[in-house]
């Protein structure tokens, strides 16, 4: 009984594995500044005689910048899968420390890149930077899996993926104001590359890879943690002796429908991210200033809904309403096919609807944070154990969608005022979404699959791995 309690309170109150939820918020944010800072800087960058003409200027056509937007997943596909193993081997923290470094470091670099070098060296340098950055996913995934109880994981998890719509936020909102400040459009890269490695800082003194390599976590919350993870067959052994089953997991419908579900969610996400700026200047007329500000209020839509949904998601699960399957594909389609009905309207938007425009945007944005709570956490359902490695496959396939949706506007969108041709751009992405969350509705599943315990390798070495409580 008094175990009993002070589990319960342990579980009330806030921890270490909150802290590092925080942490994880934190790295997101980072990250997905980093990801979309050339978004708007490239605006200022191809006009700066409308923002600030003391920096450079660069005559790029539109296809070199659906080209430069689209470098940062060139790298960012090669080290997905790879990074899903590194986690496991080496621990989530070393791996999601290392890349969000030296990715901050690129960043840094950026404005003297494009001075000394021209497009081809900013693109070169933002597939590096996507390499790096390849390994925050899976070793994010990899670190809820160690940290976060089943239970708690669709609330925290979705806290912490709330980041990358936190850091989208401030860099889209602070972007126009920083590239028309006297520090111009460099200083939207200082920025956030500084920011980058002051939280490196942060996290090696805080971060850890497990509840057993932090040595101030309470007895109680370590517990807490083990024994709620007792119940979905995390293997006990070394991960050295742990055979991976790839053909298991190419060779899996529900699996394939997850990875259909993420590469659609992709496509339209990054589809949108990288053009809307475009948009609103060519289509909507917004100058630079308010172009910024308005271009972050869909992401800002989607960190409320983030919380909002999460609450409703609690609430179902206290009240055992709805299965945990129901429970993913239900969110799942919210998350996924709102924003197809609102794609499809944004096609029919005139020029003279800015309001109507912006409204139907943030819809499509807003409500993809549904998604967190459908696909996003459905890598753990299947495998506790593999959950980092099959985000890394996921988020391959995905940034592959990423590199093509944007690549596509270029080609489709050879006059930036076309609202034709945006709404050729629009109708795609909801296909695609339709499809998408059809396959995952089928096929998708919620429940640990049973190549989650493979049998163990032969015995090599008896040392274990620090991830082996995964």
């Amino acid at each position: 009984m008094v175990k009993s309690l002070r589990c319960d309170q342990s579980e009330s109150r806030l921890g270490v594995r909150h802290w590092q939820t925080f942490l994880f918020f934190l790295a997101l944010s980072v990250a997905y500044a980093q990801r979309v800072n050339l978004s708007v800087a490239i605006v200022a960058m191809t006009d700066a005689d409308a923002v600030n003409p003391d920096f450079p200027e660069y005559n790029w056509p539109e296809k070199t910048k659906s080209l430069l937007l689209s470098s940062f997943f060139w790298g960012n596909v090669l080290t997905q899968v790879p990074s899903g193993q590194l986690a496991r081997k080496f621990g989530g923290k070393i791996t999601l420390l290392t890349g969000m470094f030296i990715c901050s470091v690129l960043n840094l670099l950026t404005p003297l890149c494009a001075l000394w070098g021209g497009w081809e060296v900013v693109s070169a340098l933002r597939v590096m930077e996507g390499l790096f950055q390849g390994v925050v996913f899976p070793a994010v995934h990899t670190l809820i899996s160690a940290w976060i109880p089943p239970n708690e994981r669709p609330v925290l998890g979705t806290c912490a993926y709330a980041g990358s719509q936190f850091g989208t936020i401030v860099m889209l909102a602070t972007s126009g104001l920083l590239a028309a400040s006297p520090a111009g459009w460099p200083s939207i890269f200082y920025i956030s590359g500084g920011v980058g490695c002051l939280w490196s800082i942060v996290y090696f003194i805080w971060g850890a890879s497990t509840p057993a390599d932090y040595k101030s976590i309470s007895v109680e919350e370590r517990k807490l943690i083990k024994m709620a993870q007792a119940t979905e067959a995390v293997s006990e052994q070394p991960n050295e002796k742990m055979h991976t089953p790839w053909l298991s997991f190419f060779t899996s419908p529900p699996f394939l429908a997850l990875i259909a579900s993420h590469s659609a969610n992709n496509w339209g996400f990054w589809t949108l991210l990288t053009q809307i700026p475009s948009y609103m200047k060519n289509v909507l007329n917004k100058d630079i200033k308010s172009n910024a500000l308005l271009s972050a209020l869909p992401y800002f839509a989607m960190f409320c809904m983030c919380f909002i949904l999460s609450a409703i998601a609690m609430q179902l699960n206290k009240r055992n309403c709805i299965s945990t399957l129901t429970s993913r594909k239900l969110f799942n389609t919210i998350g996924l096919w709102v924003p197809m009905l609102a794609l499809i309207g944004l096609g029919y938007v005139g020029s003279d609807q800015s309001n109507l425009a912006v409204i139907l945007l943030t819809v499509t944005v807003g409500f993809n944070a549904s998604c967190y709570l459908g696909q996003q956490i459905n890598h753990i359902d299947l495998s506790p154990n593999f959950a980092g490695i099959l985000m890394g496959i996921t988020n391959c396939a995905s940034c592959i969608m990423s590199i093509f949706g944007p690549l596509l506007v270029g080609f489709i969108v050879t006059d930036e005022h076309d609202v034709e041709q945006w709404r050729i751009v629009f109708f795609i992405a909801a296909i695609i979404y339709l499809v998408g969350n059809g396959l995952f509705i089928i096929f998708g599943r919620a429940n640990v699959q049973k190549w989650n315990d493979p049998p163990a390798k032969p015995r090599r070495n008896s040392t274990p791995q620090v991830e082996s409580q995964h």
